[in-house]
């Protein structure tokens, strides 16, 4: 993969500050973060340990949401080969994911019928941006280095948990299938 292409297909990214209690001890460990489900409850990410990831930021009211269509498809593609979505709403861009966690999961569920792991709504860029994604702005930067630029940015992670690459909004599902293709 050159570093053109990467660049072509990134998006804006910068740090902010970590909440207390939910960074890993070594920064450079996926495993180490826990999130919180739709139901309000903690799950580590070391329940994914060994599987390729794509982390996206979601919204159920912006244009890019038709994403979920191809998303889904991606998912129904390599889910049995060790793949898997973490879809995180984010509301941070014009207000685009209102409602509770529960009615966003379940908007994606009866719209889009999505199958994979929707979690709660989560801030991506910040002063209370989520530990996990300040890490994962840390290790694959956009091209102009900032910050998230907009719902649907998507990251994929390898087997080892390490962020391969680093997609904007614009970016289709369907155009990095045989990125997830190479890795599963």
């Amino acid at each position: 993969m050159s570093e053109s292409v990467t660049d072509a297909k990134t998006d804006d990214a910068v740090a902010g500050t970590p909440r207390e209690g939910t960074r890993p001890r070594d920064d450079s460990a996926l495993y180490g973060f826990s999130v919180k489900t739709i139901k309000g409850e903690q799950q580590s990410l070391a329940d994914y340990r060994g599987q390729v990831l794509l982390i996206v930021n979601t919204a159920t009211e912006c244009g890019f949401t038709p994403q979920y269509d191809g998303l889904e498809a991606l998912y129904g593609k390599f889910h049995d080969r060790g793949f898997e979505i973490l879809d995180f709403p984010c509301n941070q861009f014009a207000g685009q994911a209102p409602g509770s966690d529960e009615e966003l999961g379940s908007f994606c569920k009866l719209r889009f019928g999505t199958t994979f792991t929707t979690f709660a709504r989560i801030d991506v860029n910040g002063e209370h941006a989520d530990p996990l994604y300040n890490w994962l702005k840390e290790q694959k930067s956009g091209i102009a280095g900032g910050r998230i630029k907009w719902n649907f940015t998507k990251f994929l992670i390898d087997r080892e948990g390490c962020v391969v690459k680093r997609y904007a909004p614009s970016t289709t599902p369907e155009a990095i299938e045989g990125d997830i293709a190479a890795l599963v």
